[in-house]
């Protein structure tokens, strides 16, 4: 598991940076607020599917990373199967750790 990408994302939760949840994420992203998408790797595959043909209309960065659990735990709340970085630089940061230590696909 890549712990440095978890930390990033709690990093932008404290800086008030994420959304997190479903209804939250799409929003962010139908806003055009998101800069980046993650997706539990536990997540269904309809949710994984909804938010791939989502962030390929809007032109927003997914991955799919981790599991609800430490997605959650990340961002201090209960397990969640998304969540948008709505910071450009932090947003980078994050694809940065999982690009160069996780071979998730997408």
């Amino acid at each position: 598991m890549n712990n440095k990408a978890l930390s990033m994302l709690g990093i932008a939760t404290k800086a008030g940076k994420t959304v997190t949840g479903e209804f939250s994420t799409e929003k962010a992203v139908k806003e055009g607020s998101a800069y980046l998408v993650v997706v539990a790797g536990d997540a269904s595959n309809n949710t994984k599917k909804k938010f791939r043909n989502m962030c390929d209309y809007y032109q927003v960065t997914i991955k799919v990373f981790a599991d609800k659990n430490s997605l959650g735990n990340a961002c201090g709340k209960e397990f969640r199967a998304s969540l948008a970085v709505t910071d450009e630089g932090l947003a980078n940061a994050v694809i940065k750790q999982i690009d160069c230590c996780d071979n998730s696909e997408v």
